[in-house]
């Protein structure tokens, strides 16, 4: 039985080390799913599954956990980075920047409240262990993992921060739920104006691209060509056929408008009345009446040359005689200016004859078994250069220690970056969203089993003979003070719609549990909406600022 006991207690063994990994893993997603009132922890029970293990003795030697552990956060959020960066900037437009502005106050709130924990309990709970019920208050692992690699560059040699963490999570899943439900109570909050007020919101502001069927009959237009039109004009529009005289064509710049004319536009919806009102009126027209046959189809980029290139470049209306009307990304539809630059995974609808559409998919690519190949390349081009990055030392003045962004804010900084500009480096960015979520849960469970196994020896002694009910009390305070705070200036100063909020709150807290809550309330896609609109930068601050607060501090 020598082997058996070699495969249970042996910690330099690669077959524990993998053996212990699967069983923690199986053991902690399979019990995140289980719910209680309606909340499940999610793989954030594989922590808890590695104490329990990490306390009946259970572990493997230290170089390798602490191997597993980095290697796993470091996938995890580059692949958060990878996912977030083509929204990160475009997130702090419009009303963005105030969702954007209440978010980075949550985060700031969250920091003080645990700070002023720290001097008032003077002492009695040390810096470290206090940055990890800050972690575990406001649901965020990846920022323990970045705290954790700031105290490894200080040789910290204190109790395991994640013991903190994981004391204060459950009460901060609880929290921040229901700090949402206590907003609802306190401002009486109606669900069904809420979700009016939402919809007529949308309605006024929704960015999309607007078909229209036009009769040209402004006279100042008659002799001129469209393209001269169009500069006149200065709106950006598409006119993807135009009828004369009943004949059915794909225009260009230099076709002729007269009176009388039938043009299909496309044009951002902003921009619709004063197309409209320029060149005719709206009419309603059947176009599969036509005795030249078009076609209209969605092509897929795949090819790698194309990624990155502006549409205007192309020139595929004056080389192909078709049309570009409108192009969809990620499952959203953007207006096709000719300064828009495409992105492998973009479909592309194009207007014109067959064998021009089809001419057309062989230069964009057209194959889908081409974008179900992973694009390795940029995931580890990424991390090496995110490791360069995260490994400089930055020197500010009074600071006697230089500055790291460490393992985890290297590369989340280069992802956002690669995944909003990656196409400038020819660097192919997509990647289907089930690879990347495989990559990411895989990373992330990886980073929690560690933490779990390694603390789990303590953990017992922390929370029956230690300062265990004292962490859960500072990490109840951290999550409900700032979210009810800003909550408050939320709905009474910038009149936030409370749907909209309840994203911003789970969003600004990473929170997927809470995110579930939200979209049951409700049928519109508010919550979806700010949750998206604030997480790049949240989760940007938050993996930061807690290193942050350990370098200079410490």
């Amino acid at each position: 039985m020598e082997w058996l006991e070699d495969l249970f207690w042996n910690p330099s063994s690669v077959a524990h080390i993998v053996f212990l990994y699967a069983f923690v893993i199986a053991l902690g997603v399979y019990l995140g799913k289980v719910k209680i009132f309606g909340v499940s922890l999610g793989v954030t029970f594989v922590l808890f599954a590695g104490i329990v293990v990490g306390h009946f003795g259970f572990t493997g030697d230290t170089h390798i956990l602490h191997f597993i552990r980095d290697f796993g956060l470091i996938l995890f959020v580059f692949c958060i980075g990878l996912q977030v960066g083509p929204s990160f900037f475009s997130s702090f437009k419009k009303g963005g920047m105030t969702l954007n502005l209440l978010a980075a106050g949550i985060v700031v709130l969250n920091i003080a409240v645990a700070l002023a924990l720290y001097f008032i309990l003077e002492g009695r709970i040390q810096l470290p262990m206090m940055i990890g019920i800050l972690y575990g208050a406001v649901t965020n692992t990846p920022g323990l993992g970045a705290a954790q690699e700031a105290l490894a560059q200080l040789s910290y040699t204190g109790p395991q921060i994640a013991l903190g963490y994981a004391c204060a999570y459950p009460l901060g899943v609880v929290g921040i739920i229901g700090s949402i439900i206590a907003i609802r109570y306190i401002f009486r909050i109606n669900y069904n104006k809420e979700e009016e007020d939402w919809n007529k919101e949308t309605d006024n502001t929704h960015q999309k691209p607007h078909l229209i069927h036009l009769e040209v009959h402004n006279e100042a237009i008659f002799g001129k060509t469209l393209g001269t039109v169009n500069n006149f004009l200065g709106r950006p529009f598409v006119c993807s056929r135009i009828r004369k005289e009943g004949h059915v064509s794909i225009p260009n710049q230099n076709t002729i408008l007269e009176k009388g004319d039938q043009l299909f536009v496309v044009c951002s919806e902003n921009d619709a009345d004063a197309i409209t009102a320029f060149i005719g009126k709206e009419v309603k027209v059947d176009w599969e009446k036509q005795d030249m046959p078009l076609v209209s189809r969605r092509i897929l980029v795949t090819k790698t040359e194309i990624n990155g290139k502006k549409l205007g470049m192309l020139n595929f209306r004056t080389m192909y005689n078709v049309n570009i009307t409108r192009v969809n990304r990620s499952g959203v539809d953007l207006f096709a200016n000719p300064n828009l630059v495409l992105q492998v995974g973009d479909r592309v609808m194009v207007v014109g004859s067959e064998d021009a559409v089809e001419r057309v998919s062989n230069v964009l690519g057209n194959s889908l078994k081409r974008l179900n190949e992973p694009n390795i390349v940029t995931l580890f081009v990424g991390i090496f250069m995110g490791i360069l990055v995260g490994s400089l030392p930055l020197a500010f003045p009074g600071i006697p220690t230089p500055v790291k962004l460490g393992l985890a804010g290297g590369p989340l900084v280069v992802a956002i970056l690669i995944g909003r500009f990656g196409h400038k480096l020819r660097l192919v960015t997509y990647t289907t969203q089930s690879a990347n979520l495989m990559v990411r849960e895989i990373g992330i469970v990886l980073f929690l089993a560690s933490v779990g196994i390694e603390a789990g020896a303590n953990f017992l002694e922390t929370v029956v003979n230690g300062d265990g009910l004292l962490y859960v009390g500072c990490g109840f305070v951290i999550t409900i003070v700032p979210l009810l705070i800003i909550g408050a200036i939320a709905r009474m100063y910038f009149k936030v719609n409370y749907f909209m909020l309840m994203g911003l709150i789970a969003g600004s807290n990473t929170d997927p549990p809470a995110l579930a809550y939200s979209n049951q309330a409700t049928n519109s896609d508010a919550p979806a909406v700010g949750y998206s609109t604030v997480y790049p930068l949240s989760m940007f601050l938050r993996i930061l600022s807690g290193q942050m607060i350990l370098l200079l501090m410490m």
